[in-house]
């Protein structure tokens, strides 16, 4: 992606953690990566001062604790946090899924392919579209600048 900004990815399930950690290096996403197990780790992790904003957030939806859709009705009701694109990546292509989550305001919707390449293709995908868009300019200048000159990826 075109920013510094970290990804913060919301999955539970280990193996899928590490195939989205293993396509970004493939595709030497550069971002940082931040890592939650479910939406309430992931609200913790937002709302802790000393965290970046992630410039997106790739969101389960099958999770304990809090799952992506309620993660998404306390997120988007959160004017410090409803501005974060968010895109849904889950093994559920259930309508009613696709439709609540854009009802609550997400970015995309895409369904984990079973395939390794094709998944790969799926997160290249979404690096292009975040890489194109123009997102607002929440970074201070000395963010900014540090970003600049800091591009190793994390996880």
């Amino acid at each position: 992606m075109r920013n510094c900004r970290p990804i913060l990815l919301v999955e539970d399930d280990t193996i899928d953690a590490m195939t989205v950690k293993r396509a970004f290096k493939e595709l030497k996403v550069s971002n940082p990566l931040a890592h939650a197990l479910n939406g309430e780790e992931a609200l913790a992790h937002l709302r802790r001062g000393d965290n970046e904003n992630p410039c997106v957030i790739l969101l389960d939806l099958n999770m304990p604790k809090m799952n992506g859709v309620e993660f998404l009705q306390i997120a988007k009701d959160d004017p410090s946090l409803k501005k974060i694109p968010v895109v849904v990546l889950t093994t559920s292509n259930e309508e009613r899924d696709i439709i609540e989550s854009f009802k609550l305001g997400v970015a995309g919707y895409i369904v984990k392919p079973v395939d390794y390449r094709k998944f790969v293709e799926a997160i290249r995908t979404i690096d292009l579209y975040w890489t194109l868009s123009e997102l607002p300019n929440v970074h201070s200048e000395s963010q900014t600048r540090r970003c600049e000159s800091t591009s190793v990826a994390e996880g």
